[in-house]
C-alpha cells in the first residue's frame, strides 16, 4: 500500500483566505501582513515545482532560460508591486537581503547540514571557479553604481536615471552571456552531464504551465496586500521598512528553493546545492535588480541602485567569504557554521539600524 506523502504546502495555503479576510473582519494589519507572506512562501514552492516540471520537457539550454526567468518570479512580483506602490526603500533592501540570504544563509545552512552528514564534501571546482568570478563581478556591478550614482545625484540628479538604465542593460548582458556560456557545451555542465542532477518530468506541459499561471496570479494578489500592510506593520511592531525588505521580504520569496538547495547538500549533491545558491544570488545581482530599475523606469518611479553604506560593506564581506569558502571546491560543516554566524550577526545589526 503507497503511503500519502504529506505536503506542507496544503496548511500553508490556509493562510491565503486569512489574508483576504484580515482587512473586512478587523484582525488588523499585522495579521493581513503576516498571512499573506505566509500565502507566499507555497505559491513561490508551486512556481517552483512548475518551472523544475517545465524544465524536464525542454532540452538544457531552454530549461537554463526558464529557469534564469522564473527562478525568482515571486520575489519580482512583491518588488515590482512595492515599486508600483512607491515603496522604494522595500525594493532596495530586498535586493541586498536576497542576495546576503543565498550567499549565507542558504549556502551556509547547506554546507553545514551537509557537512555534519556527509563530513567533508567536494564539488566540481571548474564550475566553482566560474561561479567565483561571476560571483566577484556581480557584487561589484552593484557596488559601482550606487558609490558613482551618489556623487552623481548630488552634482545633476537629472542624469542618474539615464546612467542606471545604462548600467542595467550592461548587467542583463552579462547576465545573459553567463547563461549562454554555462549551457554553451552540455558536456562541460556537470548539472547536465550527471543524470543524477537530471529531474524527469511526471506533470504535463499543460499542468505545468496552469499551476504556473495559478500560482503567479496568487502572489500578485498576496503581494498586494503584503505591501499594503506594510506601512502599518512598521508603525505597529517598530520594525523599520529597510528591515523587512532585507530580511523578511527575500525569505518569503525564497524560502521553497531554500529548502530544495539544503535538501540536495543533505543528499551530497553539492553541485546542485551550489548551483541553486549561487545562481539565485547571481539572478539577483546581474538580472532581477536591473530588471527592476528598467520596470520602474517604465512606471514612471526613479529607482536607482542606491544601496547605502551599510548594504554595501555587508556585501563585499558576504561575497568575499562566500567566494573564499566555495573557489577551492570543498567544505566542511564549520565553514557552513561560519556563514550562518556572519548572516545572523548582519541581521541582528540590520534590526537595530
Amino acid at each position: 500500500m503507497n503511503k500519502i506523502k504529506f505536503d506542507y504546502r496544503y496548511v500553508l495555503l490556509l493562510a491565503i483566505p486569512v489574508a483576504f479576510l484580515a482587512e473586512p473582519l478587523g484582525w488588523g494589519d499585522v495579521v493581513q501582513f503576516l498571512a499573506a507572506a505566509i500565502g507566499i512562501i507555497p505559491l513561490a514552492g508551486y512556481i517552483g515545482e512548475a518551472t523544475e516540471e517545465l524544465v524536464a520537457h525542454t532540452n538544457p539550454k531552454i530549461g537554463g532560460l526558464l529557469n534564469a526567468t522564473l527562478g525568482n518570479a515571486a520575489e519580482l512580483i512583491i518588488t515590482i508591486v512595492a515599486i508600483r506602490e512607491g515603496v522604494l526603500e522595500l525594493v532596495i533592501a530586498s535586493i541586498t537581503g536576497s542576495i546576503l540570504g543565498n550567499l549565507l544563509l542558504v549556502m551556509g545552512l547547506s554546507i553545514f547540514l551537509g557537512g555534519l552528514r556527509h563530513k567533508r564534501q567536494t564539488f566540481d571546482q571548474s564550475l566553482a571557479t566560474t561561479n567565483a568570478t561571476m560571483m566577484i563581478l556581480a557584487i561589484a556591478a552593484l557596488m559601482v553604481p550606487a558609490i558613482f550614482g551618489a556623487f552623481i545625484d548630488v552634482q545633476h540628479h537629472e542624469a542618474l536615471q539615464p546612467f542606471s538604465l545604462g548600467v542595467a542593460i550592461v548587467m542583463i548582458t552579462i547576465y545573459g552571456l553567463g547563461i549562454y556560456f554555462s549551457f554553451a557545451d552540455e558536456a562541460e555542465n556537470p548539472l547536465t552531464r550527471d543524470p543524477a542532477h537530471l529531474h524527469e518530468a511526471s506533470w504535463s506541459v499543460r499542468k505545468a504551465v496552469i499551476v504556473l499561471a495559478v500560482a503567479t496570479i496568487g502572489i500578485v494578489f498576496m503581494s498586494e496586500l503584503l505591501v499594503a500592510a506594510v506601512e502599518h506593520v512598521v508603525a505597529t511592531l517598530g520594525w523599520s521598512e529597510f528591515f523587512l525588505g532585507i530580511i523578511i521580504v527575500p525569505l518569503v520569496g525564497n524560502v521553497a528553493e531554500h529548502l530544495v538547495a539544503v535538501q540536495v547538500a543533505m543528499k551530497d549533491q553539492m553541485d546542485l546545492s551550489m548551483e541553486i545558491s549561487l545562481g539565485s544570488s547571481l539572478q539577483i545581482a546581474l538580472f532581477v535588480a536591473p530588471v527592476l530599475v528598467i520596470i520602474a523606469a517604465l512606471m514612471g518611479r526613479e529607482l536607482a541602485f542606491a544601496f547605502n553604506e551599510f548594504e554595501l560593506v555587508a556585501l563585499a564581506a558576504a561575497g568575499l567569504v562566500s567566494v573564499f569558502v566555495f573557489k577551492d571546491g570543498k567544505t566542511n560543516w564549520l565553514e557552513g557554521a561560519q556563514l550562518l554566524a556572519l548572516y545572523a550577526i548582519l541581521g541582528v545589526a540590520f534590526f537595530f539600524l
